[in-house]
């Protein structure tokens, strides 16, 4: 039977899981930093969406959904900081480039973008460097070596 406990208990890893000093606060840096790139990018689909992408089969509410789905993503990743979070960001922050990627070079759901649109340039920027730091932090979280368990001395009977 496979013990689900380790597994979780690695995706729920946060930063003062880790021993070094050093990897905690490059851990918190990244996943602070790429949860705004992440919010940041949310707000350019929110601004988008009230700008007359609403309007727009099927892309509308996604658009609504990524800046709303974001916002809480980005929230989320500076609140609790686990592994499973920063992973869950650097998807969403790579899935929504490739989307507008897409978007442009094939198109999605009926709809083909152009690259020179407002907002297109900068959200691909804002998405993949969400994305960059985003992986980042997650890899090291992932590979950093853990703080050591402490270890309770064993008591000694006393006879006597």
């Amino acid at each position: 039977m496979l013990n689900l406990k380790p597994i979780i208990r690695f995706l729920l890893r946060r930063p003062s899981a880790l021993r070094s000093p050093a990897a905690r606060w490059a851990v918190l840096a990244l996943a602070a930093t790429g949860a705004a790139f992440l919010v940041w990018s949310a707000v350019i689909h929110l601004e988008l969406w009230g700008d007359g992408y609403s309007d727009i089969s099927v892309i509308g509410p996604l658009f609504l959904a990524q800046g709303i789905g974001c916002i809480v993503l980005g929230v989320a990743i500076v609140a609790f900081r686990s592994l499973a979070l920063l992973a869950a960001g650097a998807v969403a922050g790579a899935a929504t480039a490739v989307g507008l990627l897409l978007t442009v070079h094939v198109g999605l759901f009926g709809y083909t973008e152009s690259l020179s649109v407002p907002y297109a340039t900068l959200s691909l920027a804002v998405e993949f460097t969400a994305a960059f730091l985003l992986l980042l932090a997650t890899a090291l979280l992932a590979l950093s070596a853990p703080a050591r368990a402490e270890v309770r001395p064993t008591p000694v009977p006393s006879y006597g």
